[in-house]
């Protein structure tokens, strides 16, 4: 069964999950996760992408990024 992206009306399927600790003051993104949990919210690629931190927050995308082609 397919997990749906956190945010309300978004009808997509969730791609990132999304995770956070007080205590660092860090968001991180990271690929969907095999299983949900509580503590963190599965996101679409949109909803992903337009994440912004609380002020004073860092933002850590643990996503891999494609590697360019070579020419």
């Amino acid at each position: 069964m397919r997990r749906g992206c956190a945010r309300p009306a978004c009808g997509e399927a969730a791609t990132v999950t999304l995770s956070y600790g007080y205590g660092s003051a860090t968001v991180w993104l990271e690929p969907l996760t095999p299983e949900g949990h509580p503590m963190t919210h599965d996101l679409c690629d949109r909803h992903a992408a337009r994440t912004v931190p609380p002020r004073g927050w860092e933002l850590v995308d643990l996503r891999q990024v494609p590697a360019p082609l070579a020419s």
